[in-house]
């Protein structure tokens, strides 16, 4: 191979852009205030970009998916949603508002004909409806996301995040963008002091009280739900 061949080629593009991303943000330590949100997440997203929403019948990344639809749509619009259930409204907010553009999802539930509308009303374009293992399964082949975000339990100011009791379908999502070079926010419902889930796999960590939001945070990596004991 010569020199002309191999001009201009990059090989770490997903990772350069990441660190971009991350630096715009300008984020100092693992945890993002919720009032700043919003801005964060403008600067972590980019137009076109394959977001994975956390939904299912075991948890909702449900303070994520309000704020999210919260984003200036002028800044961030035409994302590809990658829900693995749509059962909340404002994850159809997200195509009115012309913030998303494009779904793949495994099930719809009371959401199904509102789908059908925004269809016909051609605010929504449908890339395929799985199962969950063919969805998840697609992350890491055609569809691996640039941004996933989670719905965590607990997590600690170093980014040690525990998802829950019933967990098995978000390391699928995590590691999917985690290392695919994504960038991975969890939303946190309780703080703890100490955590057994990996913080360096991931990106940034929002704390979600009940009644309240108050943090967030971002992930490098992905979660494993068996970790190593203190």
């Amino acid at each position: 191979m010569n020199a002309e061949q191999t001009t201009g080629r990059v090989w770490n593009r997903r990772r350069t852009e990441k660190q971009r991303r991350l630096a715009e943000a300008n984020m100092p330590g693992k945890v993002i205030p919720t009032d700043q949100l919003v801005s964060v997440l403008e600067n972590l997203l980019a137009p076109g970009d394959r977001v994975v929403l956390e939904g299912n019948n075991q948890k909702q990344a449900d303070f994520l998916s309000r704020m999210l639809a919260e984003v200036n749509p002028q800044k961030i619009h035409d994302l590809h949603m990658i829900m693995p259930s749509v059962g909340r409204s404002e994850h159809l907010d997200l195509f009115e508002k012309g913030i998303a553009r494009k779904l793949d999802f495994s099930f719809s539930g009371t959401q199904s004909l509102r789908i059908s509308q925004l269809l016909e009303d051609g605010l929504l374009e449908i890339g395929a409806i799985h199962t969950y293992i063919e969805l998840y399964s697609r992350l890491y082949v055609d569809l691996s996301p640039n941004v996933a975000l989670i719905a965590g339990y607990k997590a600690d100011r170093k980014g040690n995040l525990y998802t829950g009791p019933s967990t098995e379908d978000t390391p699928a999502l995590v590691e999917a963008a985690a290392f695919h070079d994504g960038i991975v926010i969890a939303g946190q419902r309780t703080g703890g002091r100490r955590m057994r889930s990996a913080a360096r796999r991931y990106s940034r960590l929002v704390d979600r009280l009940r009644g309240g939001c108050r943090q967030a945070v971002l992930y490098r990596t992905a979660l494993h739900p068996r970790s190593a004991p203190d």
